[in-house]
């Protein structure tokens, strides 16, 4: 027996089919309904530096690890950083051991340590001196706390504007780092396979103590115009790193790591800062 489809519904049948390839077909044509577009966010500069033509990075009172120079290597970070994306021309000077002319300033005049007995700005044997007592200063710096005595270096503005004075009145960039090693005992959820007495394996949460080992970097950057001595803006960050303690990485690589991620920011105070990005929009 031979069933015969109406020759009206056999059209439609097809019609249908039609469709629905042509839409698929520009579904395919279309690609998704969304796109992505870059875009570039303006920073505007935390401060004016206009009347400058030149920067020093002079140095940092700095502390934590020893097996970093940190006031070495964040001023020759900053000043390679500065002449790539910097309008202001870097100064090539000798790195200022700030902790040793801070305890210089702080010993009664007449008492100028051996190091800085030629004198000079740099040395501080012959800069005007702050009040104080030497024996307030700590003698190794490993904490936030030990820093503290030494912001008193940055209120001479007597002493900052002889610098000024030496190197044709610069912007001049300072402060204190610290890089110290860090040790952190947090709770890690991992799931583990168990199985029951029939054979069936399931997955159960469990939460266990993981001990971590990294570094803590905590820098604050001081601006000072050399002009005055005064100082213009300051701003501290603090970021850290913690590995498996297993994982045994060099501090030198933790710390311009920790370093990258501060160097915009540094950057956003001297001058206006683009962030690229993208964002996304619908059809």
């Amino acid at each position: 027996m031979t069933v015969r489809v109406p020759a009206a519904k056999h059209a439609n049948s097809l019609a249908l089919v039609s469709m629905a390839a042509v839409l698929a077909a520009v579904a395919v044509a279309c690609g998704p309904s969304y796109f992505e577009i870059p875009i570039e966010t303006p920073i505007r500069a935390k401060m004016d530096v206009s009347p400058f033509q030149r920067v020093l990075v002079a140095g940092f009172v700095a502390g934590g690890t020893d097996d970093v120079d940190t006031n070495l290597e964040t001023v020759r970070l900053l000043r390679s950083q500065l002449r790539s994306k910097s309008s202001l021309r870097v100064i090539d000077a000798d790195v200022m051991p700030l902790v040793e002319i801070a305890k210089d300033q702080s010993r009664p005049a007449g008492e100028a340590s051996e190091g800085s007995a030629a004198g000079g700005p740099d040395g501080g044997g012959n800069a005007p001196r702050a009040s104080g007592d030497a024996t307030a200063l700590p003698t190794v710096i490993r904490e936030e706390r030990d820093l503290e005595p030494y912001e008193r270096l940055f209120a001479n503005t007597a002493y900052w504007k002889a610098i000024g004075e030496e190197f044709q009145n610069p912007l001049i960039v300072t402060g204190t780092v610290l890089f110290a090693p860090k040790t952190s005992n947090t709770i890690v959820q991992r799931d583990q396979e168990v199985f029951d007495s029939f054979g069936r394996r399931r997955t159960v949460p469990q939460r266990t103590f993981m001990e971590r080992k990294g570094f803590r970097l905590h820098p604050k950057f001081v601006f000072i115009d050399g002009r005055t001595g005064t100082t213009i803006y300051s701003e501290g960050y603090i970021e850290e790193i913690l590995y498996p303690a297993q994982q045994n990485t060099p501090a030198l690589s933790s710390y311009f790591e920790l370093m990258d991620r501060l160097v915009p920011n540094f950057l956003s105070a001297l001058s206006s800062q683009k962030i690229r990005g993208t964002r996304v929009l619908l059809n």
